[in-house]
């Protein structure tokens, strides 16, 4: 249904925290190196407990090999980020849309949210936190999406 994008994933529990979501939620995972663990690392796979085997995971050397593929695709981009004050739920979300979630400790580089700045989004904080944790963040704005789209989403 969605596309979640982790673009230099730093820690593997996030990473298949995620993938578990994406199994649940009739996602595919796009996993852009270089990461922080090797993707077979035991410890993604542990978050993802029995779920890694069912999961649609697309692994990518680098960004540019990413943007090579799906370049047709740059309209339904969205970012998540810290750097814009236009909130999540104020996005418009398709079926087939790419969400993209920056390093834990990095974000996403500038270069690529500026390719559609239009779709940077935020998930609204108090004065007094920096950020979300990643996997958390993911889910707020994908279930947001599937919220949007519900009509469309097959559930068992």
């Amino acid at each position: 249904m969605f596309n979640i994008v982790l673009v230099h994933p730093q820690i593997p529990q996030n990473t298949g925290s995620i993938g578990r979501m994406c199994v649940n939620a009739n996602c595919a995972l796009h996993i852009v190196k270089p990461t922080m663990f090797e993707i077979s690392d035991k410890t993604v796979k542990r978050a993802g407990l029995d779920y890694w085997h069912l999961l649609d995971v697309h692994v990518y050397e680098n960004l540019e090999e990413f943007l090579k593929i799906h370049a047709n695709k740059v309209e339904r981009f969205f970012f998540a980020t810290t750097k814009t004050k236009k909130p999540y739920f104020k996005a418009s979300f398709q079926a087939g849309d790419f969400l993209f979630f920056g390093g834990e400790s990095t974000g996403l580089p500038m270069e690529l949210m500026q390719l559609k700045w239009d779709n940077a989004i935020t998930i609204p904080m108090g004065k007094n936190g920096r950020s979300l944790n990643q996997a958390t963040s993911a889910g707020i704005i994908l279930y947001d999406a599937i919220r949007q789209n519900f009509s469309t989403f097959e559930m068992v």
